[in-house]
């Protein structure tokens, strides 16, 4: 059993997450409102409700966390810089680094890129983590700061990361429609799966301070390609949105 903290806890993923890892894990749950998290998972973890945009809120957090995955942030793709990209996005993430500077216990840092980091690119191409970034928004910058930040804490200051970059998440297969079009269905991302990939961010042994993996399903057509994952992971999804659309029944 490891000491866990999950930021943005209340978010969408954040709770199918905790609920995940409540009975293997004890977890230090971080967000601004938990009056509708579920009473089960926030009776059994330590509860923190803060603004981490403020540097003064991480003193004492993680002095007893062995990982941390951080879902804090701003998830809009169309959301404008100041309004809360700069605090959300980059503040928060520094933030959390800087912190982690003086965790003594700290084993390694799993942070919440996106698909958006890439999004540019055609829409027949497969995307690799080698490839360039091409950011369609100012949103998916923001994940590539995300992603170079992680990179510069683990190869200067020696704080092992894993940048996942996540698809599209969806946390309920009711959200699967035989009328989702080939890009959503290349795209999809499913709870079970993301779980998965959790368990294999925190049990897997790296060979490098940082490692940059995609968040996707095993659909026939992926938009993301999973072979760091699969590789340096060991991750091997089930679910296909192809299959469960009933495309090739």
């Amino acid at each position: 059993m490891a000491h866990i903290m999950i930021t943005g806890a209340t978010g969408t993923i954040g709770v199918e997450v905790a609920k995940h890892l409540s009975d293997k894990h004890e977890l230090t749950l971080v967000g601004q409102d938990f009056s509708n998290f579920p009473k089960d998972i926030e009776e059994q973890s330590h509860i923190i409700a803060t603004d981490l945009t403020d540097p003064s809120n991480w003193t004492g957090v993680l002095d007893d966390v062995e990982y941390i995955i951080q879902f804090a942030g701003q998830a809009d793709q169309n959301a404008d810089f100041y309004d809360s990209l700069l605090d959300l996005n980059y503040k928060i993430p520094h933030n959390l680094f800087q912190a982690a500077l003086n965790a003594k216990k700290l084993k390694r840092i799993i942070v919440a890129s996106s698909i958006h980091a890439v999004d540019a690119y055609p829409a027949n191409n497969q995307v690799k983590v080698t490839d360039p970034v091409r950011p369609k928004n100012l949103y998916g910058v923001s994940k590539v700061y995300l992603e170079a930040l992680a990179a510069h804490h683990a190869y200067v200051n020696d704080i092992e990361s894993i940048a996942i970059r996540i698809a599209d998440y969806k946390e309920n297969d009711n959200d699967i429609t035989p009328d989702m079009n080939e890009m959503g269905m290349s795209t999809y991302f499913s709870k079970r799966d993301m779980n998965r990939l959790i368990d294999c961010c925190l049990e897997a042994e790296l060979n490098e301070p940082f490692l940059l993996v995609n968040g996707i399903s095993n659909n026939s057509f992926p938009r993301l390609s999973l072979e760091e994952a699969s590789v340096k992971l060991g991750y091997k999804p089930q679910d296909d949105a192809f299959e469960m659309t009933g495309v090739f029944n």
